[in-house]
């Protein structure tokens, strides 16, 4: 789903204003044109050369201006929601990216196939790949993108660091040259002072990144940058910064033209991150003033000169306490975080960028770029922020979201009935709501997260409700180092849910039960039978029921009394309680209505693989019903010791060897997936008795990796 904002007339290029020499435009057709003396650009048709939400956002905006769009997919991909959006869609290969969406002959081949005229990338795969944005060149081809040359010079991030030191763009202290031998950038990082910060030169999303906090540790992180960085972009060179303590991660749209023209569409404060990656992005950034703003759009612009810069395009800086602000990176694409900057300026940015691709002037003047209003954006991920954010995988039982409008727009490639695949990143949506100033804004955006719900996976949705209703990030005090700082706060130690959500929880199933019982002898055409009906109801005497449910890992007891008037008495431990209530529907949605000791609430009601999913005001509960024993399967975390894959992916690294002992929390291995490294430790100390994977290898969920022995049992 998606919402395009009624742009202002003013946003685009007026077919009034009179053209200039040599230059004649074409207006009221589908098709794009933009004619010079020089030749001509066209894009009837445009390759998306990408997958999931952003694919599906710009197939929207190129079927709002009359261009056809061409998907490509993998295996993986083959029922996806951009597929069936497209107008046409061709297969490159297997489920791995690099056999797939990374496969510029593949991608090429499509684009010659459909006759498209022009090739998105959207963000991540081939963005900014400048061998991809060559070839384009190469093959007549128009990429939606900047030169090549920009990309190269920015992707690499010491080379980006002295261009932008030479326009007079703000660069933070560090090394960034050409020596990459252990000895010299351990001693870099001595002379730029502890802590510091390891960055592989080339990408972005916080790949390749790490911090030494002390001389003792650095060569370990330095190890782990490099080799995530080769994994991620096949080249493993480092650059060492000095560490910011607690600073801001403020960035800057820009925008550049094939005139010559740039603009800056203000900043978006990025800072709340975990893993190195955003989770929630605003625009614009809070108690930044206009002399700072002002300063930020015209460094970004600069910085965007410097290197001829065509399209969208995003400056990076860090921002310290008395904010200033020191260049970071520059990312050469569209950002994920794009649409916080369309919603607080109108405009659609894909639009710009297909205009501008064929040969277009920037719509705006940077004095007809206006800032009004506050936005927000949460990226919904599949994911456990309670085991430090592990990624996760799986299907979409159930998606219902907020209704969207003209302030909130959801950002997804996926719908109920689809999977989260272990292949690519598992953000499932992107959240975007604006109002007229922060505060309504943030009330907006926890109103409509309390609205999206989702049952089948783990996500981060509650995480993202305690994030946006902590006090020091309703103030605006915000920085990279706010989730560690206030951990305590935002993953409270877990308590057993309240006595009365499990009486919801038991009267939802009760009347779910009911429900069925109705159902079924409608459909049977019996007339109603006490004796038959499972309502409770009885001749003359009252029914008590005993029910059994599971919070967490400890079973709860119901003592359920049936009253005559349709109500019940809950008895758990030495409390009872009066509960009623009813359910209602609304599409495929259920709704409960419940009042518990004369407490009305409602609440979204799910009940799928033997769970209860509420959905209440303040946040989601999910009740267990015990499975029976003989029904129940061998816990994979049952294995004779050892340690298993936390998720399906590859084996990077192997530590350990048969026969090694190893203590507890020692690495075992290294793993790949989600786009993420991960490292196995020892569960506890013992012996390799077995290791059952090789490096390259690929291990699925919850299989074992290494069989693992207590000293004591491998001495006998």
């Amino acid at each position: 789903m998606y919402v395009v904002l009624n742009v202002d007339p003013a946003c685009r290029a007026s077919p009034s204003s009179p053209p200039e020499t040599g230059r004649k435009w074409i207006w009221g057709q589908k098709i794009m044109r933009y004619a010079s003396t020089t030749g001509s650009h066209r894009i009837e048709k445009v390759l998306i050369a990408n997958r999931g939400e952003i694919a599906c956002r710009v197939i929207r905006t190129a079927r709002k201006m009359g261009v056809k769009s061409i998907a490509v997919y993998s295996d993986a991909d083959k029922n996806s929601m951009h597929v069936a959006m497209a107008d046409e869609a061709y297969f490159i290969g297997p489920a791995a990216s690099q056999q797939s969406y990374l496969s510029m002959e593949k991608i090429m081949q499509v684009a010659k196939k459909s006759a498209a005229q022009a090739i998105h990338p959207g963000y991540g795969f081939l963005s900014e790949n400048t061998e991809f944005a060559e070839l384009c060149k190469q093959e007549g081809i128009i990429f939606i993108g900047p030169p090549s040359s920009a990309i190269r010079d920015m992707g690499i991030k010491s080379t980006s660091k002295a261009i932008m030191s030479a326009a007079g763009v703000p660069v933070i202290e560090g090394y960034h040259g050409e020596d990459q031998s252990d000895e010299c950038l351990k001693e870099h990082a001595k002379k730029t002072g502890y802590p510091v910060m390891i960055k592989a030169v080339r990408g972005g999303g916080g790949k390749g990144m790490r911090i030494a906090h002390s001389e003792k540790e650095f060569l370990d992180q330095l190890e782990s940058a490099r080799r995530e960085a080769r994994k991620s972009f096949n080249d493993d060179a480092m650059l060492i910064e000095k560490f910011v303590d607690n600073p801001r991660h403020v960035e800057v749209q820009v925008f550049g033209d094939q005139h010559g023209n740039a603009v800056y569409l203000f900043e978006r404060d990025c800072s709340v991150q975990r893993r190195h990656q955003k989770i929630i992005e605003e625009a614009p950034g809070p108690g930044i003033g206009p002399e700072v703003r002002k300063k930020l759009g015209e460094a970004a612009v600069r910085a965007a000169k410097a290197v001829k810069y065509v399209g969208a395009g995003t400056v990076e800086f860090i921002m310290d306490s008395q904010h200033n602000f020191y260049f970071m990176e520059m990312n050469t694409r569209l950002q994920v975080e794009h649409p916080v900057t369309e919603m607080i300026t109108g405009t659609d940015l894909v639009e710009w960028q297909l205009r501008v691709a064929a040969g277009e002037k920037i719509p705006l003047a940077q004095e007809e770029i206006s800032l009004r209003g506050h936005a927000f954006e949460a990226r919904i991920y599949a994911e456990d922020p309670s085991n430090n954010f592990m990624p996760g995988a799986g299907p979409l039982l159930h998606l219902s979201t907020p209704p969207p409008d003209s302030f909130t727009r959801i950002e997804t490639g996926v719908r109920q009935g689809d999977e989260v695949s272990v292949y690519y990143d598992p953000m499932i949506a992107k959240l975007v709501v604006w109002a007229e100033d922060r505060q309504a804004a943030l009330r907006k955006l926890r109103y409509s997260l309390h609205q999206y719900n989702i049952v089948g996976l783990s996500t981060n949705i509650d995480f993202l409700l305690s994030l946006s209703g902590h006090s020091q990030f309703e103030a605006g005090n915000v920085h990279t180092n706010f989730i560690p700082q206030h951990h305590d706060e935002l993953f409270p130690s877990r308590k057993a849910t309240h006595n009365e959500v499990l009486c919801q929880a038991a009267l939802g199933l009760i009347l779910k039960e009911k429900m069925m019982t109705d159902v079924f002898r409608d459909q049977s055409n019996d007339k109603f039978s006490p004796f038959a009906s499972s309502s409770g109801r009885r001749l003359n005497v009252s029914f008590t029921r005993n029910m059994t449910l599971l919070d967490g890992e400890n079973n709860v007891d119901i003592t359920v009394n049936y009253n005559h008037d349709g109500s019940y008495n809950m008895q758990i431990g030495e409390k009872t309680f009066l509960v009623s209530g009813d359910i209602s529907h609304k599409g495929d949605l259920t709704y409960l209505r419940s009042s518990v000791n004369g407490i009305v609430c409602k609440s979204k009601l799910v009940i799928l693989d033997n769970r209860i999913h509420l959905f209440l005001p303040g946040g989601s509960a999910q009740i267990g019903l015990p499975v029976p024993k003989y029904l129940s399967g061998v816990s994979a975390a049952g294995t004779q010791g050892g340690a298993i894959a936390p998720m399906t992916g590859t084996i990077e690294k192997v530590f350990v060897k048969v026969g090694d002992k190893v203590e507890a929390g020692d690495p075992l291995m290294v793993m790949i997936a989600m786009k993420m490294e991960h490292i196995i430790r020892a569960p506890k100390a013992g012996i390799i008795k077995k290791v059952n994977y090789q490096e390259g290898s690929q291990a699925n969920r919850h299989a074992p990796l290494v069989e693992l022995v207590d000293e004591e049992t491998e001495s006998k």
